[in-house]
């Protein structure tokens, strides 16, 4: 007798009750009021009669027993209570729910379940997942692990003979996807095979466990939780930096963190004492929710949209609740308030962050950020720091050379030259705008503001030497707030400052300004890209100057044609409204704000006696000139390159967003959601009452990491439950609580409530151990399981819901591009860095604004990388990602959907990504295949399926290569196209035409549904 046999009668003679036995009638077993009635009541009655007092009708409820037995229900006489008589009313005026609610009737059977319950007594009970986890006993049985227990006694239960054990080829495949989210090797298969034992299984187990390609797997599933993107989601979608957050992820599930510790440090990595880097990364969660930088959004609207987002987002990450109904109103299932809602976004009010985010497109700030160093670039900036500091020395350094040549500068510098203004002797305006000459050698632009205009300018002159050109931008009454430009808000913005000598250009070495708008450096303008510019808010009403720099002097005769183009290319009618130009011949470097060369304050000390200068006034003049002494110009070169190349790297260097705790925001109650709508009372932090203990703050104002702390609190029944849900759907495709989202009033029953409560108390009593959960789901029985079902089976569980078999699913989008590049050869397994670009159709983006931009793929082994590493555009994502229905990460996602549509064949087919390893697969099956072509299909097929080809697809295949040999045989230019798909190529003398061929092979096995599916 097996197992399971002896477990039935056992179950039978013991468990049933005594009653059944003697023919009483199981119907009159008894009714589980949060099993059976509860569902029914919040789907039909709750929204007129439930937890919301806004819409709750005659004045009664359904959910509290109190209000239901002294209205509608009278315990043990279902015929004699109200309720019975208007479910099963068929006059419109009386029975309930009403047509007008638009909520779904019970059925007859429905209705004799409530009348059974009504019968006997009509209890309630507190809803399940609101209750404290109970850590069931397991019996001494045969059952090969405590999960098996709970599975194999419901199977008992309902005489469902479980599946048989996977085949040994299954079981591999099916682990090393689960666990790593990568095929094995054949090689790996065929040893498994050869010993799949108990003990063997074990190891395989704790190895993979112990692989760092785990930490990938497992983050796929929390970056879909969390909305983890590349990019910010609103308006114009514009990028950020985000990705060591997906890294620490990663490191976190390889490095097994107890996960009480992974929740603290993402809700409030910043506020613990001495916060380490990997912490501070950690709090980016609180950064993750969309936001925007959309011209004329409105701020405090907006604040509203992230506080909302981040209560819907955190409550179904950790508590599987669905408070983001309780926006506008009380809750109408479960006890959640709009009071709760608004205490709950009251915890996160700390953050420094911005409503809008405006011009932040151009400066990438997207609000507090720390940068992450490789170790390579740790070294290398120490190094840079050091020589910098040694150069620095140098230049301070005062040595009676410098002393002699500073006496015989200070002597020559009245002679010095001056700025001398210049007056354009034709100026032009392209849309043509009206120019006033102003005294003292300005110019004004009046009459028409057109947009993006060009200034052109000529001089005619004579000028010995120039060393620098001058743009002064002058305030004026009659422009916008006085101006200097002619925006709305008296800006500009100047994307172009070209200079040309007889039609040749004239290069600058520099730019400075009296002051640069943020984001908009006078600088940039040195790009040449009109992308980049010069702006000056908020110094509006006031003059301004920029000083470019010549690279080499010019000389200006009488003859001399000197042209200046001065572009607006930003927005709308923001050019400069007056300005004017000056030229000078003085020793570089030469800065906007000072007089050839040299500071205001400098000269006004040169002007005094050597006797009346005081110590202070010495050392300030010997320290300016070495700044500008010819002996010292190759250190400040040095010194420039360095500083320059720090720069560079420093830039180079990845950052991330992090959450900086401020001075909390006021939060109101917004009724209905109004943002617009400050009556409603305020709040501080707070969580909700009815889960039955509260926060441990001293008196203090409640912090994120109180939040922390009361969510891995042992006393908190949802957490726990909630994430072991979450384990066991990656591990079976669907959670014993199959509404893995919401475990509220409207969620699914547990189909295993004893099993779960096991697992979420092994869980905690483990040390919120994740490995030692997947473990312990891994070595099951159950999960061991062939997938394959019976009809009888399939009758008495349609669902597998009892979980008498494993599950047979379509992998994530990740998962197949990852096992097409695994089978290809072409897979780069490097872990970590920041995001990378694949293969993406032209024209894709060409609808992304603000600002315009051109995918810009990656090269080498940046296109192998594993999918989770592809960057993530929010509006935009990937095509082929989205084909396999991977989320947009717009919002928090439990579970994925899963579609079956031509698009997906058509991906595989056609995507380069997947042409390009189907050429790296033929490849191989040319090089190490075999001589013959059934040798080499066989090849093929345990590359992306483990196994050999059966007789029926080898004949099919090898139809396939033969006809493709001859259509390429026939069209060798065809052959030469295909083999142009993407930067891959075979080695050099490999015959085109039968590579091509066997390129179609591979095609049709990256393609068949058995390679993109885990059994």
């Amino acid at each position: 007798m097996n197992r399971f046999a002896s477990l039935l009668i056992a179950l039978i003679a013991s468990l049933f009750p005594v009653t059944w036995a003697s023919g009483a009638d199981p119907a009159s077993a008894a009714i589980d009021y949060t099993r059976d009635i509860k569902p029914l009541l919040s789907n039909s009655c709750y929204t007129c009669h439930g937890p919301d007092e806004h819409t709750r009708k005659a004045d009664f409820r359904l959910d509290a027993r109190e209000s239901a037995i002294d209205s509608v229900i009278v315990p043990g006489k279902p015929d004699e209570s109200e309720l019975i008589a208007r479910l099963t009313s068929d006059d419109a005026d009386v029975q309930m729910p009403p047509a007008a609610s638009n909520r779904p009737r019970l059925s007859p059977q429905e209705v004799d379940l409530v009348r059974k319950w009504i019968a006997q007594g009509a209890k309630y009970d507190e809803h399940w997942s609101f209750k404290p986890a109970q850590h069931a006993a397991v019996p001494e049985v045969q059952s090969a692990t405590p999960i098996d227990y709970f599975i194999d006694r419901r199977l008992a239960e309902q005489g469902i003979e479980p599946a048989a054990k996977a085949t040994p080829r299954a079981l591999i495949r099916r682990l090393y996807f689960d666990l790593t989210g990568l095929p094995p090797t054949p090689q790996e298969v065929a040893a498994f095979e050869a010993d799949p034992s108990e003990e063997a299984y074990a190891k395989l187990v704790e190895k993979l466990l112990a692989s760092p390609r785990f930490g990938e797997r497992m983050a796929i599933h929390w970056l879909d939780l969390v909305r983890y993107a590349d990019s910010v989601g609103i308006h114009g979608d514009q990028e950020w930096s985000m990705s060591p957050y997906r890294d620490y992820v990663i490191q976190s599930f390889n490095e097994n963190k107890p996960f009480d510790q992974f929740t603290i440090e993402q809700l409030a990595g910043d506020l613990l004492p001495n916060a380490t880097q990997e912490q501070q990364i950690a709090s980016g969660y609180n950064r993750l929710n969309m936001i925007t930088a959309e011209g004329g959004a409105q701020a405090k609207e907006y604040l509203a949209k992230y506080a909302a987002d981040r209560v819907r987002t955190t409550s179904v990450v950790w508590l599987g609740a669905t408070m983001g109904c309780c926006e506008c109103h009380d809750h109408k299932f479960d006890p959640y308030t709009i009071k709760e809602f608004y205490q709950f976004a009251a915890f996160f009010a700390d953050l420094t962050e911005k409503g809008v985010y405006s011009g932040s497109s151009r400066t990438s700030d997207w609000g507090p950020k720390i940068a992450v160093p490789t170790p390579s670039q740790t070294s290398d900036l120490q190094k840079l720091d050091d020589e910098i500091a040694k150069l620095k020395q140098t230049l301070e350094t005062p040595t009676p050379e410098l002393a002699s040549d500073q006496s015989k500068w200070e002597a020559e510098l009245p002679a010095a030259a001056s700025w001398r203004v210049v007056e354009p002797t034709n100026l032009k305006s392209n849309p043509q705008v009206t120019w006033r000459k102003l005294e003292g050698g300005s110019v004004l632009a009046t009459g028409a503001n057109p947009d993006k205009p060009t200034y052109e300018l000529e001089f005619s002159l004579e000028v010995p030497k120039v060393t620098a050109i001058r743009l002064e931008v002058m305030p004026d009454d009659s422009l916008p707030v006085k101006g200097p430009g002619r925006a709305g808000n008296g800006n500009f913005v100047l994307n172009g400052f070209d200079l040309q000598l007889d039609g040749k250009p004239v290069e600058f070495q520099a730019a400075t300004a009296t002051h640069s708008q943020d984001g908009w450096p006078v600088a940039g303008l040195l790009s040449k890209d009109e992308k980049d510019g010069w702006a000056a808010l908020p110094a509006i009403g006031k003059a301004n100057e920029a000083v470019f720099e010549l690279k080499d002097d010019l000389a200006l005769t009488p003859e001399s044609k000197l042209t200046l183009t001065m572009k607006h290319t930003y927005g709308s009618s923001h050019a400069i409204g007056r300005f004017r130009i000056s030229l000078i011949d003085a020793p570089r470097p030469i800065v906007a704000g000072q007089d050839s060369g040299v500071p205001h304050q400098i000269r006004e000390i040169v002007a005094l006696p050597n006797e009346k200068r005081s110590d202070q006034q010495r050392q300030e003049l010997a320290t300016f000139y070495r700044t500008i002494a010819p002996r010292l110009n190759d250190v400040r070169k040095e010194l420039a390159d360095k500083t320059k190349r720090r720069q560079e790297l420093a830039d180079a260097i990845t950052t991330t967003l992090v959450s900086v705790s401020t001075q909390p925001r006021t939060m109101r109650v917004l009724p209905r959601g109004n943002w617009l709508d400050d009556s409603g009372e305020e709040v501080e932090p707070g969580i909700p009452g009815f889960l039955g203990y509260d926060l441990e703050t001293n008196g203090q104002r409640a912090t994120r990491r109180d939040l922390a702390n009361w969510l891995i609190d042992r006393r908190n029944p949802l957490v726990a439950r909630v994430f072991v849900n979450r384990l066991w759907q990656l591990m079976f495709g669907r959670g014993l609580v199959a509404t893995a989202d919401d475990f509220g009033s409207q969620g699914a029953f547990p189909s295993h409530p004893e099993l779960l409560d096991w697992l979420a108390t092994e869980f905690i009593e483990s040390g919120w151990d994740v490995k030692h959960m997947m473990q312990l789901i891994a070595e099951s029985e159950a999960y061991q399981r062939s997938s394959v079902r019976t009809a009888g089976q399939k009758e008495k569980d349609h669902a597998n819901a009892l979980l008498e078999a494993q599950s047979a699913r379509r992998l994530p989008a990740e998962m197949i591009r990852d096992n097409a590049l695994a089978a290809s050869g072409l897979l780069v397994e490097t872990i970590g860095g920041e995001s990378v670009r694949p293969y993406q159709p032209a024209g894709y983006w060409s609808h992304l604004n603000f600002p315009k931009r051109e995918y810009q793929r990656d090269k080498g082994d940046s296109l192998y990388r594993r999918g989770l590493y592809t960057h993530w555009q929010r509006t935009y994502l990937h095509p082929s990602l989205a084909a396999f229905d991977a989320p947009t990460r717009e919002e928090c996602t439990v579970r994925r959907n899963i579609s079956n549509t031509p698009q997906q064949a058509l991906v595989l087919m056609n995507d380069p990504t997947y042409v390009e390893a189907a050429r790296a697969l033929a490849v191989r099956l040319l090089q190490e295949g075999g001589d013959s072509p059934q040798a080499k299909i066989n090849f093929g097929m345990q590359a992306v399926q483990q196994r050999d080809a059966t007789e029926e697809e080898a004949k099919i295949l090898l139809g396939v290569y033969e006809k493709h040999l001859q259509q390429y045989a026939d069209n060798p230019e065809s052959a030469k196209e295909l083999l142009s798909v993407g930067e891959f190529q075979p080695p050099e003398g490999t015959d085109p035409v039968a590579l091509a061929a066997w390129i179609s092979v591979s095609r049709v096995l990256l393609n068949l549904h058995e390679t993109i599916t885990r059994y």
